[in-house]
Order: C-alpha cells, then sequence, then structure tokens
C-alpha cells in the first residue's frame, strides 16, 4: 500500500481529534506467551473475560480474517491532579470524564470508513477502544505509539501516562511504523510508590493486589489488610502513572477536553454514602464510574470513611452497618471500628 494512504489515514485521525496515530502490522505479538503465564498465575484475578479472549489476543486473524495491519490511536486526556480536601473521596483521572468508550466511538467510525475508502474496494475493517480481545499495549508499543513501562501501562514520550488507547483492525496492507524501545531506563519510581506492592518486579503486575482492581473489577469484599491501602480512593489508582518522568511532556487532549466531569474531581464521601439508587445513576450515568454500581461505590466509600473518617461519619455509617447488604454492612461495621479506633489515639 502507498506510503501516502497510511500518512492521509494519520492526518485523519489527528483532524478528528486524536493525539497520535501509529501503525503495525497484524503479525502476533511475540508477548503472547508471557500474557498467557500471566492468566496461568491468576494475576488476572476475577477478570475472566480476558481469559475468554486469550487465543484472539494471539491470533488477531481470529477477530478479523485476512487482516494485515493494525491502526494504534491515543487520545490524551486530562493529566491535572485534583487535591482532595478533608472528607472528600478520589477518582482516577480518567474516570473524571464521561465514558471514553462512548465519547471515541464516533470519531473511530469516521476513521475507519475514511481507511475503507483510501484503501479501496473489499476492505474490511474494524474498531475498538478497550473492548476488543487485543493485546493493545504491546500493538501500540510495536507501532511506535509509546513503550510499556516498568508499571505494565503503555508510556508515550510525547503524551506521558495519561491517555486513551484505540485500535482499528483492517485487512488493508498499510506501511508499518517503526516500534518504539523501551525507555524506563533505571527508574523504579512506579514500583516504589505502588500502595499495595502490586507490581510484582518491573513489568509484572499481580491485579489482584491493585487497588484499580479491587476498587473496581473485584465484586466482593475488600481484603481486610488491604483496606487501608486504599486510603480516599473510591474508584481507581493513579499513583503509578503519577509518579511517571515522561509525564513531564503531558497535556490534556482535544477530544476529551469537552467531556471532563469537574465535579468528580473531589466528591463528598458522606453525600456519596447517603445516594439511593436513582441518585447515583442520575449522578454518574455516562461515565466510568458506572461499572462500580452503587453497591460497590458504598463498599469503597466505606474503607474511604474508615481511613479518613472522623466521628461525624458514624451515623450514616451506622444506618449501612445493619442494612440489608451483608457486604456493605461489613465494609460499615470495619469503617466503624476503624474510626472509633483510630480517634481514641
Amino acid at each position: 500500500m502507498d506510503e501516502n494512504v497510511s500518512a492521509v489515514i494519520r492526518q485523519h485521525s489527528l483532524t478528528l481529534g486524536f493525539d497520535a496515530c501509529r501503525i503495525t502490522t497484524a503479525t502476533p505479538p511475540a508477548s503472547h506467551p508471557q500474557f498467557q503465564q500471566w492468566l496461568a498465575n491468576g494475576h488476572h484475578g476475577e477478570m475472566a473475560w480476558i481469559a475468554r479472549g486469550a487465543e484472539k489476543r494471539g491470533n488477531l486473524e481470529l477477530i478479523l480474517p485476512g487482516v494485515k495491519s493494525v491502526i494504534t490511536l491515543a487520545a490524551a486526556y486530562e493529566s491535572t491532579n485534583a487535591v482532595g480536601g478533608s472528607g472528600t473521596g478520589a477518582i482516577a483521572r480518567y474516570a473524571r470524564h464521561h465514558d471514553y468508550h462512548e465519547v471515541l466511538q464516533e470519531p473511530l467510525k469516521r476513521v475507519t470508513e475514511r481507511v475503507n475508502e483510501s484503501c479501496g474496494p473489499g476492505t474490511r475493517s474494524l474498531w475498538y477502544t478497550d473492548t476488543g480481545p487485543i493485546l493493545e499495549r504491546d500493538l501500540a508499543q510495536r507501532a511506535g505509539l509509546g513503550f510499556i513501562g516498568k508499571h505494565t501501562n503503555l508510556i508515550s514520550p510525547t503524551l506521558g501516562n495519561w491517555f486513551f488507547l484505540a485500535e482499528i483492525l483492517t485487512t488493508a496492507s498499510l506501511t508499518p511504523d517503526a516500534p518504539a524501545k523501551n525507555r524506563c531506563g533505571s527508574c523504579i519510581r512506579c514500583l516504589t510508590v505502588c500502595p499495595t506492592q502490586a507490581i510484582l518486579a518491573p513489568f509484572q503486575l499481580d491485579a489482584r493486589l491493585c487497588l484499580s482492581y479491587l476498587t473496581i473489577e473485584h465484586k466482593g469484599a475488600i481484603p481486610e489488610a488491604l483496606r487501608p491501602q486504599l486510603g480516599n480512593r473510591i474508584f481507581g489508582c493513579d499513583e503509578c502513572l503519577a509518579a511517571c518522568p515522561w509525564n513531564r511532556f503531558a497535556s490534556e487532549g482535544r477530544l476529551m477536553r469537552t467531556h471532563a466531569r469537574h465535579d468528580l474531581a473531589q466528591p463528598d464521601l458522606l453525600h456519596l454514602l447517603a445516594m439511593d439508587d436513582a441518585a447515583f445513576k442520575r449522578t454518574f450515568a455516562g461515565t466510568p464510574m458506572e461499572r462500580a454500581k452503587r453497591r460497590g461505590l458504598l463498599r469503597n466509600v466505606c474503607v474511604a470513611l474508615g481511613n479518613t473518617g472522623t466521628h461525624d461519619a458514624l451515623p450514616q455509617l451506622e444506618q449501612h452497618a445493619h442494612g440489608g447488604e451483608p457486604m456493605i454492612a461489613e465494609h460499615a461495621q470495619w469503617a466503624m471500628a476503624t474510626i472509633t479506633r483510630n480517634c481514641r489515639r
């Protein structure tokens, strides 16, 4: 395929608001055996959907027969930290926006249409944004979009750590870009800053210990030994990302800028604890926070109050400590006991 076609696709993606666009082949990622070992070790926890798509992640032909190329795209999001005050919760920066799956959908469709138009009749393409059985970080690294850091996330030399990934699989044979080289050097800031030591070694993450996993993907009780490490976090954790020195190049992306939810920067914990189902849906509809559901959010809020709350939180926690949901009741009881113990010191 003519290099001019690849250039047209790249330029079109930038025009639509993406912050980077690179291309690689559809050759199976060399890291697939390591991914399989990660699954065998059980480091994916309860995320069974990852294991279900394991074979496809190593063979893109099973997703799109005849696939030749993968277009990888990045959409940066706001990287400024929100300094939480007393009685407030911390939400991961990516979640303080409207759901990126929805925001990126339309521009992704338009880039995909341009791919099919530019590459001629018979071209077939599929787009994904963190939704398909794809080793997207590995493909993005091979495309030169960035390099996988020791925290296992993709780092861009021009965007830092704060961006979303999207991919377009296509049967068109596009000119690939050069892969990115790892540029972590001797830095281990992400390893040392992790509150639960979930990064077992460089490039090795045990999701079962990760606070993002525990507050979002994990549906049961949060292990009591790990609750103090949550601090006031109620959805996700940014510590390993924020520690990365490459963030000096981070900037707010164009696509996500108008979709920021500034009201989620410092949410009041007692207000969240008092939410009923209708209030939860009204407040978090169309955001990643919906994934936790009200049950998961209340669990997380109870832990955050146990870690940071005062006697003022006890009356509301008391209501949940004897409520109809056993898991929430147990976390509320733990929070009450922790607050009472801390206040006696």
